[in-house]
Parts: C-alpha cells; structure tokens; sequence
C-alpha cells in the first residue's frame, strides 16, 4: 500500500509562487513515476509535470517556463515550484506516484490564484 501526503497549496496573488510538496510512504519501489496533476471546476483532471526515478522530467506546455518539478528519491518526496501563478493555475492539485503498473493518489490541495 501507497499513501500520498500533499502540502504547500494555498491562496496567492496573481505574479506570486507557492511550493507544493508530496510525501509517498509504503511500499515505494526504486523505479517510479511521481508528478502532479491538476483539476479545476467543470474540467478533466491534466498533468502538469512528472518526474521519473532517472530524473527526466515532462512539463505540460501551459505551464513550462514557470513551474519546475523535483524530487529527493531518498525521501520519496516530489516537489512543484511554482513561479509566475496566473488565475488559470487554479484548480485542485494531485500528486501521484506510478510504479510496477500502479499508479496512486494523494488527496489533492487546493490552489487558488486570485487576478
């Protein structure tokens, strides 16, 4: 079993950064897929970047230049820097963690960007 702990979400002015950070416990395989999606109201859950256990990362276009993914595999914790928020960028965040054909999710934090 996989639990995901999400933190750092939160309200922000538009220009402003937060920090999300996700937490995976469990059983946690060395080889792994972790990133954040993101849903706002009336809308289909998206990736917004994805980090795997090599380090190669993938950045949806929309938010590529602006946001940064990162991870510390020693504490299977993944990161989301983001910088320049626009209030397009609101929407619920989720972290999720794919290994051995699995794919887990955390609970989601809220991200709001007010104009």
């Amino acid at each position: 079993q996989v639990q995901l702990v999400e933190s750092g979400g939160g309200l922000v002015q538009a220009g402003g950064s937060l920090r999300l950070s996700c937490a995976a416990s469990g059983s946690i395989f060395s080889i792994n897929v972790m990133g954040w999606y993101r849903q706002a109201p009336g809308k289909q859950r998206e990736l917004v970047a994805v980090i795997f256990s090599g380090g190669t990362t993938n950045v949806a276009d929309s938010v590529k230049g602006r946001f940064t993914i990162s991870r510390d595999s020693a504490k299977n914790t993944v990161y989301l820097q983001m910088n320049s928020l626009k209030p397009e960028d609101t929407a619920v965040y989720y972290c999720n963690i794919f290994q051995h054909s699995r794919g887990y999710w955390g609970q989601g934090t809220q991200v709001t960007v007010s104009s």
